[in-house]
């Protein structure tokens, strides 16, 4: 059966990327929880979507361009503002300190898409390491230098690469740089893409599986885990 992986935590009922979020995918006993990391001005390591904090908060400006100080002043509450009252920015270290003592696996994005925060990957890895989740982490990026960065640092790591494109031999294309993953998009997830993938010895961790028929159909062509922003959905289907 796939792994059912909470996208943003549970971001379809709560604020997304916040520790509510995170909290509702533990209690749930989710297989994993996928979220976006971003570096500060001041070099902390945050968590939240994108690069600028004007959509999923009440506030305004860059994550790159703030201290944690600065982007703790706001409510990260998005489109449930005034309802679960207020959620500030997470670390990290926050995130880590409430799943360490669960089976849960990390999903880590690293989102260096726009901004390629130097020294990003070191910092993440040195985190990770600190809290003994070696075993317990995937490590993705649209941006796949940043993964080969992270293999190069710590091989030991699983890493993903993140595409929407319509890659053909992937599985290849994965195996050949030493990458145990690929996270596409739901849509490109024909037969001949799976086929090749685990041909090649590869998982497949596919975004964003929300609708009845995609969570059915994607399980049942083998996809290793499902990421999705309604795990509770997941949950009643493939494990009830």
């Amino acid at each position: 059966m796939s792994k059912i992986f909470a996208h943003r935590g549970c971001s379809g009922t709560y604020p997304e990327n916040t520790m509510l979020a995170f909290q509702k995918a533990v209690e749930l006993g989710v297989d994993g929880i996928e979220f976006d990391v971003h570096l500060t001005k001041d070099n902390r390591l945050v968590i939240i979507h994108d690069e600028n904090i004007e959509r999923t908060s009440n506030g305004k400006g860059w994550v790159r361009d703030m201290t944690l100080d600065e982007l703790r002043q706001y409510d990260y509450s998005a489109g449930f503002a005034g309802v679960y009252g207020f959620n500030p920015i997470p670390t990290l270290r926050e995130y880590f300190d409430l799943v360490k003592d669960t089976p849960i696996i990390s999903n880590i994005e690293l989102k260096t898409g726009v901004f390629e925060y130097p020294t990003i990957e070191r910092r993440v890895i040195e985190v990770i390491r600190e809290y003994h989740l070696e075993d317990r982490v995937i490590l993705s990026s649209f941006n796949h230098y940043t993964i080969l960065r992270c293999k190069a640092l710590a091989p030991d790591l699983k890493c993903g690469f993140l595409t929407e494109d319509w890659i053909i031999d992937c599985g290849k294309y994965t195996a050949s740089h030493g990458v145990e993953c690929c996270h596409p998009n739901k849509y490109n997830l024909v037969p001949e893409f799976v086929k090749e993938m685990h041909d090649a010895g590869r998982e497949i961790n596919t975004y964003t599986v929300n609708e009845d028929e995609d969570i059915l159909r994607l399980s049942a062509l083998g996809v290793d885990a499902l990421i999705g922003n309604y795990p509770e959905r997941m949950i009643e289907l493939l494990r009830k």
